[in-house]
């Protein structure tokens, strides 16, 4: 793994900007228009807009790989694991990520990714 992002989900993802690098002082270093990565020096920290209240309740911690090829080869690891959760890995439809997801054993959402 080459680093992790947090990704929490936000419901105005201009206003979540603007506070995070104006109040917060942290670098955009990612802008995926509706999703957008900072980062904090230790880590990243990534936010995405829903518009559903339901859905901007959800978190997912994400584990950046370095290729697309390592995702596959963590994602065949992972289904010889028979981990509860496990997608397909492929691109996501709406960010420029290659990704899949699981749960861990508390139901959290975790996604091994390659931003493209």
């Amino acid at each position: 793994m080459e680093s992790m992002v947090v990704f929490y989900p936000c419901l105005d993802i201009e206003k979540t900007s603007r506070f995070y690098e104006e109040t917060i002082g942290l670098t955009c270093c990612q802008d995926q228009g509706s999703c957008r990565i900072f980062d904090t020096g230790y880590g990243y920290l990534g936010f995405c807009e829903y518009d559903d209240h339901v859905l901007a309740t959800r978190t997912c911690i994400s584990f950046n790989l370095k290729s697309v090829e390592a995702v596959n080869k963590k994602y065949i690891e992972m289904k010889a694991k028979q981990i509860a959760g496990l997608t397909q890995p492929q691109k996501h439809p709406k960010f420029a990520v290659y990704s899949f997801f699981m749960k861990d054993p508390n139901g959290y959402t975790l996604e091994f990714q390659k931003i493209l």
